[in-house]
């Protein structure tokens, strides 16, 4: 069994890599479920982007995989109606055979639940208001806001010879893009890179170090068309003045 366990942890591994922003199929989405069903484990499937997806591949929620193995799913109000900061999400149980129950689980949940702060009461005010009266028309808009600033943010990153983008993004708001440290000067880390970027161009991203994965960066296409345009502009000037000189 441990020797199964640092397989399935190192294919883990290398899937989180390409994960953000990607689409994945029922056919591939299975095997997950099977595969924790054979290690007599729980699945926790974080699906806070499961409405933001814009690609040629259908979101698949793991839920549809309940009767094979305990299922627990996170959702989030604050990713599909693009509104940071407001905390608020929910866990959904997917158990047809009781074993979340009968383990005790969910009452540890419950138990959780009870000690832990709720959202601040304004934000649960807000919320039935959200849910009722939002229109269809603005999660439309949303998508297709964030499918043409994925194409325009993967289309400049072209530009930049030291960032290499592995996948155009179907989903999210988010793309991880790679770094060639032999192409720049003085630049040795995407911590580094990330930190220079910010104090000379003013232009933040995420130092993929800071989430397991070193010489990547995440950068975030959620924003509007003209001020993504500018940031990439920023980033392809960095470039040109760190540029390894030949």
């Amino acid at each position: 069994m441990e020797l199964i366990n640092q397989d399935i942890t190192r294919e883990f591994s290398d899937f989180q890599v390409f994960h953000v922003g990607s689409g994945f199929s029922g056919s591939f989405v299975s095997p997950i479920a099977e595969t924790a069903k054979k290690l007599g484990i729980m699945v926790i499937a974080n699906e806070v982007y499961g409405h933001l997806a814009f690609g040629n591949t259908p979101f698949v929620s793991m839920g549809v995989f309940g009767s094979i193995v305990p299922l627990l799913t996170l959702g989030s109000i604050s990713k599909r109606g693009i509104v940071p900061g407001l905390r608020l999400g929910w866990l959904v149980t997917s158990d047809p055979n009781g074993i979340l129950q009968d383990s005790g689980i969910v009452d540890s949940i419950k138990i959780f639940l009870n000690i832990s702060s709720d959202p601040a009461t304004f934000i649960q005010g807000a919320v039935p208001q959200i849910l009722e009266k939002t229109e269809e028309e603005f999660f439309s808009k949303i998508i297709d806001i964030l499918r043409e600033t994925a194409d325009k943010c993967c289309d400049r990153l072209k530009e930049i010879p030291c960032i290499t983008c592995p996948k155009k993004p179907e989903g999210s708001m988010f793309v991880m893009v790679k770094l060639n440290y032999s192409l720049l000067e003085g630049i040795n880390s995407d911590m580094e890179f990330a930190l220079k970027l910010a104090k000379e161009e003013s232009v933040i991203v995420l130092p993929g170090i800071t989430v397991g994965l070193k010489d990547w960066l995440r950068i975030t296409f959620a924003v509007e068309p003209s001020a993504l345009e500018n940031g990439l502009g920023r980033m392809k000037a960095f470039y040109d003045r760190h540029a390894e000189k030949q």
